[in-house]
């Protein structure tokens, strides 16, 4: 192995074998740098000792194939090179052989500067002999691993569920799949082996887990792919608790394995909480949390700059910003959602000017420095309505959320936009700054569907209300909590659970709440309600996204730096060229017809 080489091995032969990384002709004397997966090595042809030998060397090319054999040398004091875990020794060549060779490449895996990413998917077995990516899929083995050895410490059975199975619907579109066998018929690729991990603790299997594939049709981000990878885990007759101690302990695992030491048990914080303060349900705790100053003006101060009295008005500080030009400044109202019944006053010196009484207030609850960016967001004066359809609105809250949720997303964008001023995003080398990790609770059991004008799961439809709420499951749906959880780190959802719903009875009134039909649901789900009259233990668990994870510790910008063979943005594979036409016949056998 190229990187296993050391001071030590001086006077041994070895054998290197691997791809040419560099080489470096300085006339009777020729290096080759060779690559593999553990690192680089340095051979040494040398034309006086050797020359047919120097000679054959002399042919070799980037990304050449070959197996060098010779003697391990340490290197001279001033040759020494300390960028490699080999630069004490070098390898003296007695003999070479050839195993391949290669066209020039359109980039090297050695190159410092970077193609387009287009050219890198297109020829990914390139991209992924990079040092950095080789690292990166290392990292995700060995946090599969760490995941894989915790759970099964603690008696959670890794079992497989189906990838062909019905479509049922969970927020987002199935990908389909043609049965030849039934014409007409469609199978689904799992969004999330939701159903069958609970029917797996109805089977009597009390801890389940599965580091498994789902796939979503749904748009893409940054941290979003079709195909993903997610760590997932139930158990039988959970607390929340006990599902959230699992999920600290191999996590505790995982970072380790990355080289991060973190704290355990995590903080928790309620869902309204964390709207109240930081207008997210996952929040990013590395800033500074929002602040209540509805107290700071007076009511006719609220008249004048048409501020809607009845909803939050709260102040977001970025710290360290310093003095921005009117440019800057114009370039903030971008940022906000002007559509989301909020307004946004990002001129605090004028607001200072115009009611300094109300700016003095706001920067003492604030907590503001002198050199700290303040800007307000408050409630425009149309008042919010979500009607049901029984005529029940939603509580206060439900109407105070669009100006919670727009401020949030003002927070997050101006935080993205002045990162390098505050540097509260970098690494510290400090765990307890650096990866700020906690559980959301206590979500809502339904939004309001504006398009559907409806009551929809916040969730979904599995989730078990509070018991205390239960009362509430019909007259006032606004009103209900659920037994739901997310685990959050730095602003990004890592996974999302629940405890389930584990009585036929119940679960009839959640879908009767969400306006589904007793024919409606067993069409849908008919299989699953029938399991659930067979002695259905109470049950809950956890799904987390093994690929988010690794984005994170591996420091990386997208998933697509942490996934062997993604997709685009566009949904397609560019080294396969997939998705594809395929052959009428093809079709025909499934009879199918494409219409232009």
């Amino acid at each position: 192995m190229c990187g296993a080489l050391r001071a030590s091995d001086a006077g041994q032969k070895a054998v290197l074998m691997g791809w040419v990384n560099r080489r470096r002709d300085f006339g009777n004397l020729l290096f080759i740098d060779v690559r593999d997966r553990t690192g680089i090595t340095q051979i040494v042809f040398d034309k006086e000792t050797n020359p047919g030998l120097h000679a054959k060397a002399g042919e070799l090319r980037n990304e050449y194939v070959i197996a060098a054999i010779g003697t391990v040398k340490k290197r001279d004091g001033n040759t020494v090179n300390k960028n490699l875990a080999t630069g004490e020794v070098e390898l003296i060549a007695d003999e070479l052989r050839i195993l391949n060779t290669s066209k020039q490449p359109p980039f090297l895996p050695a190159d410092t500067v970077l193609p387009n990413e287009e050219m890198r998917l297109k020829y990914r077995y390139l991209d992924l002999r990079r040092e950095a990516m080789q690292h990166n899929i290392e990292l995700r083995h060995k946090i599969a691993i760490a995941v894989r050895d915790h759970l099964a410490s603690r008696g959670f059975l890794e079992i497989e569920t189906p990838f062909m199975t019905r479509s049922t619907p969970e927020g987002a579109r199935d990908y389909l799949v043609p049965s030849r066998v039934q014409p007409g018929s469609f199978y689904a690729l799992p969004q999330s082996p939701q159903l069958f991990k609970q029917i797996l603790m109805i089977s009597g299997f009390d801890k389940y887990f599965q580091i498994v594939r789902c796939f979503r049709d749904e748009d893409f981000r940054a941290d979003r792919q079709a195909e993903f990878t997610q760590i997932d885990l139930e158990m039988s007759y959970p607390q929340p608790e006990q599902v959230w101690d699992v999920v600290e302990g191999f996590l505790t695992a995982v970072f380790k394995t990355a080289g991060h030491e973190i704290k355990t048990p995590f903080p928790r914080m309620t869902y309204d909480e964390a709207m109240r303060l930081y207008g997210s349900d996952k929040p990013d705790m590395r800033l500074p949390a929002m602040t209540d100053v509805r107290e700071a003006f007076a009511a006719e101060t609220l008249t004048t700059l048409a501020i809607n009295p009845k909803l939050p008005i709260v102040a977001i500080r970025i710290p360290k910003v310093g003095e921005l030009s009117h440019k800057e400044r114009d370039e903030i109202k971008p940022l906000f959602n002007a559509k989301s019944g909020a307004k946004v006053f990002e001129d605090f010196k004028r607001l200072e000017k115009n009611c300094p009484n109300a700016a003095g207030k706001i920067r003492q609850k604030a907590g503001a420095e002198a050199d700290d960016f303040l800007v307000i967001v408050a409630g425009d004066s149309k008042p919010a309505q979500h009607p049901s359809e029984g005529g029940v609105k939603p509580e206060v809250k439900q109407h105070d959320r669009a100006v919670y949720t727009a401020a949030g997303l003002l927070r997050v964008a101006l935080a993205q936009k002045y990162a390098e001023r505050h540097g509260a995003f970098k690494r510290t080398g400090n765990p307890a700054h650096d990866f700020r990790l906690l559980w959301v609770t206590d979500f809502p059991m339904f939004e309001w569907d504006e398009e559907g004008q409806r009551w929809a799961a916040a969730h979904h439809p599995f989730t078990s209300p509070h018991e205390h709420d239960m009362d509430k499951l019909e007259s006032d749906p606004g009103a209900v909590r659920a037994l739901a959880y997310d685990c959050v780190l730095n602003g990004t959802e890592l996974g999302s659970g629940s405890i389930r719903i584990h009585r036929q009875d119940i679960q009839s009134k959640i879908f009767h709440s969400l306006g589904m039909t007793e024919q409606e649901a067993r069409a849908r789900f008919g299989f699953f309600l029938e399991a659930l009259e067979y002695g259905t233990p109470p049950h809950g668990g956890i799904a987390l996204g093994l690929d988010r994870i690794v984005m994170i510790l591996a420091e990386a910008d997208s998933l697509r730096e942490v996934i062997p063979f993604p997709k685009t943005a566009r949904a397609v594979d560019l080294m396969v060229d997939a998705p594809t036409p395929v052959s009428e016949a093809q079709l025909k056998e499934l009879g199918i017809q494409i219409k232009k």
